[in-house]
């Protein structure tokens, strides 16, 4: 089985208060005041809520999750998750209602977004949106500030600090550590207050001033090098650059001066002002909630993608381990009908005695009674036996599958519709059952991987069990040519020959990319057999995309090959890849 490829998440970086403040500057222009109209929750650790101004409808995603704690405005989201209890305790409390005011006080990020019949009128529900990394939730609060309604219960063995639950009056977080950075701090302060203990200058950043985050640190400084530097040993030139960035980036805070900028050492950046470059007004386009928002769902899209593939990695290769368990088991079962010959000839020569005892002859029978029952168990365990190979074949393929990179840079939405097709395949073969034909009929139309080759046929590569059973045994016409790695897990690649004759160079084509999408294919050779889509036959009781074929021929590929004829943007290749 070949290695899994490594599976590093990148680096996310959350919002920070510096961030946090810059999403509420462009907001606050284009949300207040606003009516409620919809609330949903597309997943456990996120809230989507819909509201009406004068101009257009606005969408803000709520995020609590651990890595990812995020308030900005998105785009219109389909659709669903309208029924959980949280959504519809909102969808209740906040029904009628206008939001009014976006409050962030201090250096903590807490956010209320508070709600009231009409501007000016007193507030009747306040939503707190905690945006703290382990510790972020979402609480819903009355007038007289008691909890209505929380994404999480917090419970005293949870926290001593602040346990808080559903009817308890709300407490804000314990006080930030550290001094509330400020402009009208002098130099010789500043620096006296980071170089109080001998540590390094994040440690003394982080933990001198409230709202330090590590991206801002790193921003601060722009070299990580430096961060690692204690603080003793900083020159001055070090201390006047920091201290010129410092004021910067408060002056930004003071005077709501943000943009988005990728780089500065970190994904992303919310305050470094270029002197031609004007603050955002916030009326109509909001860029840096646009901008972080598809940053932070890109992110998660894959973060998610990865977590399921290695979910379903996991799964697979337990159930790979169980079924070889399963075949040694069997096998040592049918190693003992061997045996049968030797209790035969045990039988036949208690009875060639020349007078045997009953007693003999009673042992006799059972030996004779033992290896006939040992030649019968022939006719059931074998069919077991090439049960679980024929299961560990297809898991193995699944494997592959979920390593397969065709050389497409795919958005992480298709290749989670992908995975998800992966998914359903993998649940029907280890549950062992086969789809029906009205099953497969009402299935969505799988998406194979599709190519034109230099002599103008097309090739589809499949590249999960329902593709390949679509394009073989469903789209397959008669003509059109099947390869596959030759006893080997892989795709199947079918020649749409039947419009069209073939020549050598689509024959070595096809045999190439069936070599390359093949746990074959960091060979030099592989052999890859070709046959007629007519001569292939759907293995009854297997998975999809399992078949037999009657003949056929054998060719000899090159994977390396295949990448040249993958890549759009080959010399002397006219490939038009439209998957």
């Amino acid at each position: 089985m070949p290695d899994a490829p490594a599976m590093a998440a990148p680096a996310l970086q959350a919002m920070d208060l510096t961030s946090l403040r810059a999403v509420l500057s462009e907001l606050r222009p284009a949300l207040l005041p606003s009516r409620f109209e919809k609330a949903q929750q597309p997943d456990p650790h996120s809230l989507h809520l819909g509201f009406r101004t004068m101009e257009r409808r606005l969408w803000l995603e709520l995020g609590w999750l651990a890595e990812a704690p995020r308030l900005m405005a998105i785009a219109a989201p389909p659709r669903l998750g309208s029924g959980s209890t949280l959504a519809q305790q909102l969808q209740h409390g906040l029904a009628g209602l206008a939001l009014t005011e976006l409050v962030q006080e201090g250096w903590e990020r807490v956010v209320e977004l508070r709600f009231a019949t009409r501007p000016g009128d007193p507030i009747q529900r306040t939503l707190v949106l905690e945006l703290m990394g382990r510790h972020s939730n979402l609480f819903l609060l009355d007038p007289e500030r008691r909890v209505v309604a929380m994404a999480r219960q917090v419970r005293q063995n949870q926290s001593r600090l602040r346990p808080i639950g559903t009817g308890d009056f709300y407490c804000a977080p314990p006080a930030l550590s550290g001094s509330p950075p400020s402009l009208a701090e002098s130099f010789a302060h500043w620096k006296g207050q980071l170089t109080l203990l001998p540590v390094n200058l994040k440690q003394a950043l982080q933990g001198a001033y409230q709202g330090i985050s590590p991206a801002l640190a790193l921003q601060l400084t722009g070299d990580n090098t430096l961060l690692k530097t204690p603080v003793g040993e900083l020159s001055s030139e070090d201390w006047e650059r920091l201290w010129s960035r410092w004021q910067q980036w408060l002056r930004c805070l003071e005077g709501e001066h943000f943009c988005f900028e990728q780089g500065q050492g970190t994904a992303y950046c919310c305050w470094i002002q270029e002197p031609a470059r004007q603050p955002s007004s916030g009326g109509g386009d909001l860029p840096i909630n646009g901008a972080l928002a598809a940053y932070l769902q890109g992110s998660l899209a894959t973060r998610q993608l990865q977590q399921r593939q290695q979910n379903l990695r996991h799964k697979l290769e337990q159930a790979i381990e169980r079924e070889q368990r399963q075949q040694a088991q069997q096998q040592q079962l049918l190693d003992q009908v061997e045996g049968s010959a030797a209790l035969q000839e045990q039988a036949d020569a208690l009875l060639c005695l020349p007078d045997p005892s009953r007693e003999q002859i009673t042992e006799a029978q059972k030996l004779y009674k033992k290896a006939r029952k040992l030649r019968r168990s022939v006719a059931a365990i074998s069919p077991r036996i090439e049960q679980h190979r024929q299961q560990i074949r297809q898991l193995e393929e699944s494997l592959l599958f979920l390593d397969l990179d065709d050389g497409e840079s795919r958005p992480p939405g298709e290749q989670l519709d992908q995975l998800q097709q992966l998914e359903e395949d993998c649940e029907v073969l280890l549950r062992r059952q086969t789809l029906s034909r009205r099953e497969r009929r009402s299935a969505e139309t799988p998406q194979p991987l599709t190519l034109q080759t230099p002599g103008g046929l097309t090739v589809q590569v499949g590249r999960n069990h329902r593709q390949n059973d679509w394009i073989s045994l469903q789209q397959g016409r008669k003509g059109d040519l099947w390869f596959h790695a030759q006893e080997c897990p892989g795709s199947h690649v079918v020649l749409k020959s039947s419009a069209a004759q073939p020549d050598e160079q689509d024959l070595q084509s096809a045999a190439d990319l069936a070599a390359f999408f093949s746990r074959a294919r960091g060979n030099r050779r592989v052999a890859v057999v070709m046959a007629p889509c007519e001569a292939l036959q759907r293995i009854a009781g297997a998975g999809p995309g399992t078949v037999r074929h009657r003949g056929g021929e054998v060719l000899w590929a090159d994977p390396e090959q295949a990448k040249t004829l993958l890549n759009p943007a080959a010399p002397n290749l006219n490939w038009a890849v439209e998957s």
